[in-house]
């Protein structure tokens, strides 16, 4: 089944050309896109039972790296001037690891903190750290304020051209693939063993010895990380950035992907991303209140399909074979 929908995914912007609808080329980079950020919620969620409502802070925090990069880029001006010179650049061998690393510090700052806590502490505690850098860049006059902030182009990466929607859609894929991957890689290893079984129980966990705070908080840094990548490629596919990506809505949509992927089950996210994103964009186009019939159906799947839309299709699957 991940193949088939590899296969389709590889196989949808030539088939798309062809049909004259490359509309579709950029609705399912978007949904590559947010796949990702979802992936990324996944891996603390569904492994570490940390249900974090702060995970657009790093996703927007990725993309304002990318976009106030771009913005000094076109004055030929520092982003910064001391303790050294950093100046503007719509390279995204230098603007995408900055997001990254920007994404990953704060995380580190916000973990540090709220994983101390549990339970509704700490979802109350990622939700107040996010509207607090979403108020922070509001108050950005210089980038836009609340108003945003446009890229004049997307960036430069050797020699691709990720103007072209096709381009820019296999590069997503290529990284959404390398970071479940890399998840996959994560959740099977030593790593992830004691990742899960701190959600399972962190008492004995750490009864045995094993250090369950740092555990965690190596866990929500690479998460914040992968959150921040997909922030740095949705600044790319909009060319524009403002602080509504940071709200705490879009904590909620990305948290709803993987509640309706299928959460702990790393391609689930996949899923649920294109299943949020399709609905949204296909309902909209009958009516304007859309989310009333969005919300019937995922309560359908939150009843009748508790491991969600992958889960529920791979444990039938397991269940006839």
């Amino acid at each position: 089944m991940p193949l088939a929908g590899l296969v389709l995914l590889i196989g949808l912007p030539p088939v798309a050309s062809v049909l004259g609808e490359t509309f579709y080329i950029g609705l399912f980079s978007r949904v590559l896109i947010y796949a990702l950020a979802a992936v990324s919620l996944d891996l603390i969620l569904g492994f570490g039972g940390m249900v974090s409502f702060g995970h657009a802070a790093f996703f927007g925090a990725g993309a304002y790296v990318v976009g106030i990069l771009a913005f000094h880029g076109m004055e030929e001006s520092a982003f910064i001037s001391w303790p050294f010179v950093l100046m503007g650049t719509d390279n995204a061998l230098i603007s995408w690891p900055l997001a990254i690393l920007t994404s990953a510090g704060l995380a580190l700052l916000i973990g540090a903190i709220s994983l101390r806590t549990s339970g509704v502490y700490f979802i109350m505690i990622t939700l107040a750290f996010a509207q607090m850098i979403y108020f922070f860049f509001t108050s950005l006059e210089k980038y836009g304020g609340d108003d945003g902030l446009s890229l004049f182009a997307r960036s430069r990466i050797g020699g691709l051209d990720l103007n072209n929607d096709a381009t820019f859609y296999y590069l997503c894929l290529g990284l959404l693939i390398g970071f479940i991957l890399l998840s996959y890689r994560l959740v099977n290893s030593r790593f992830g063993m004691v990742i899960r079984g701190s959600r399972e129980n962190e008492t004995r966990m750490g009864s045995l010895g094993f250090p369950t705070y740092r555990y965690k908080l190596v866990c929500f840094v690479i998460a914040g990380a992968g959150a921040g990548l997909s922030g740095a490629l949705i600044a790319n596919q909009t060319e524009f950035v403002s602080p509504s990506l940071m709200h705490w809505t879009v904590s909620g949509e990305i948290l709803v992907m993987v509640i309706l992927g299928g959460v702990g089950t790393l391609l689930g996210p996949v899923f649920g991303a294109a299943a949020l994103l399709l609905l949204e964009e296909f309902l909209s186009l009958y009516t304007e209140h859309w989310m009333l019939v969005l919300g019937p159906i995922l309560i359908f799947v939150i009843l009748f399909a508790r491991r969600g839309l992958y889960g529920s299709i791979v444990e039938r699957i397991a269940q006839n074979g």
